[in-house]
């Protein structure tokens, strides 16, 4: 089980790396160096003599069909060592789902034409459904690889699951401030300004692109997630003081912080591409720790160090 766990973990960072190479795509312009073709880039299965969009979009695709490979190797393995009903064996098979809606997602993405500088209202949509079953995936693999070492896994509500309403809202503020994120994003792509006063008067002009008067909405929606994390994490720590918990706990707030400094930063910077990936990065990183902080206050009772096994 260990080695299956290291697996899971490798894993989920290897999808990190996936996912952060999908927003330089994005930020580049790159989606469409393989024209409407999917799974093939240019009508080939390799595509020849190609242009660096080409290469840069042809490197995703072949990095997120290993991830597919990787995720029914996860779900393979989980079969073997895990008995019917256990948590890391259903988290698996939830990561292989949002893995195949990855994939049919980016394909619809190219299929459609929603890449480059195309600016339609459907893209958005697109990007925003993108991001949610991103979220979701990470969140199962995260899940896969903390269960791997319990007996049984899963969550709990006990009678001193208080923190549970914090973490639930917790990741319903993350996921409006990951959506938003991402439209704000595209809109930093499609409309780019070359001083803050200008990304401003862009936003409040009457004649603005809709994605750009909801690109004024990120902050707003990021702020608040952050203030939500913060009281989940003291929360958490509150109601259930053993160290997964006041680590997971810890992590979280300093990541929120971090991710807080790096939109301020983004918003003054006008959004370069490097810092828009690694914004997107660390707000990864804030909803996968959030997602560890919940299996760890809502475990079984006495599956955490530290605690005596009841019942």
């Amino acid at each position: 089980m260990r080695a299956f766990g290291r697996f899971a973990w490798s894993f989920l960072a290897y999808n990190l790396a996936v996912i952060g190479w999908g927003a330089f795509v994005r930020a580049t312009g790159s989606g469409a160096g393989c024209g409407r073709h999917w799974p093939t880039c240019q009508g080939a299965v390799i595509p020849r003599a190609p242009a660096l969009e080409t290469v840069i979009e042809f490197t995703h695709r072949a990095t997120s069909g290993i991830a597919m490979i990787l995720a029914v190797i996860l779900v393979v393995w989980a079969r073997r060592v895990y008995a019917p009903g256990h948590a890391a064996r259903r988290a698996a098979w939830a990561a292989l789902a949002f893995m195949v809606t990855e994939a049919l997602l980016g394909a619809g993405l190219v299929l459609f034409g929603w890449v480059a500088a195309n600016a339609s209202l459907a893209r958005g949509w697109a990007m925003a459904a993108h991001l949610a079953n991103t979220f979701l995936l990470l969140a199962s693999i995260a899940l896969t690889a903390a269960w791997s070492d319990a007996p049984a896994g899963g969550l709990r509500l006990r009678r001193d699951s208080r923190p549970a309403p914090w973490l639930a809202a917790g990741a319903v503020a993350t996921l409006l401030a990951g959506v938003t994120g991402a439209v704000a994003a595209l809109g930093d792509t499609l409309f780019p300004a070359t001083t803050f006063a200008e990304g401003l008067r862009q936003e409040l002009s009457s004649q603005a692109h809709l994605l750009l008067r909801l690109r004024v909405l990120h902050p707003f929606a990021a702020l608040g997630a952050a203030a939500v994390l913060l009281t989940a994490a003291r929360a958490a720590t509150r109601a259930r003081p053993v160290r997964p918990v006041q680590r997971a706990a810890l992590a979280l707030g300093a990541l929120v912080v971090i991710e807080v400094a790096a939109g301020v930063v983004n918003l003054a910077l006008l959004a370069p591409i490097w810092l828009q990936v690694v914004h997107l990065l660390l707000a990864d990183l804030v909803w996968v720790t959030l997602v560890l902080l919940a299996a760890a206050a809502l475990a079984p009772a006495g599956e955490l160090p530290g605690e005596t096994r009841t019942g």
